[in-house]
């Protein structure tokens, strides 16, 4: 009885443990969502969405930090503690979306030639 209590849970901590930032993948979101963009609008939103991603991410981790202590204090000394590990300290969806909104504002910014190199006009040959 005793180990199906104990594996009831572990399967309940471990359905409850935020990701490693590394883990979550970008949701999809259009480059059309950013066809009125100036390449300057695209560029200074890349700046934002890039600030809020390391954001959340930074947020996103020390929550998986916590989970993996929970765990193992759970695991080994007391296991109520995994029933800290279901916390509302997951941002895996904002993270996922934020991450979307950038690989797309990158696209359009690919798509409207924002991030080429600058020409420079060749000196005239003597």
């Amino acid at each position: 009885m005793k180990s199906i209590v104990a594996l009831a849970c572990l399967s309940l901590g471990l359905a409850g443990c935020a990701s490693s930032p590394n883990n979550i993948s970008p949701l999809y979101v259009s480059p059309m969502v950013y066809q009125g963009y100036s390449c300057e609008q695209i560029s200074m939103e890349l700046q934002r969405i890039g600030a809020r991603v390391a954001e959340v991410s930074g947020q996103q981790q020390r929550a998986a930090n916590n989970d993996a202590v929970a765990m193992g204090v759970g695991l080994v000394i007391f296991w109520p503690a995994l029933f800290f590990l279901a916390s509302d300290n997951d941002k895996r969806e904002e993270l996922s979306r934020l991450r979307g909104e950038y690989d797309a504002l990158q696209q359009s910014g690919t798509m409207k030639n924002c991030f080429a190199p600058p020409t420079t006009a060749a000196a005239p040959q003597p």
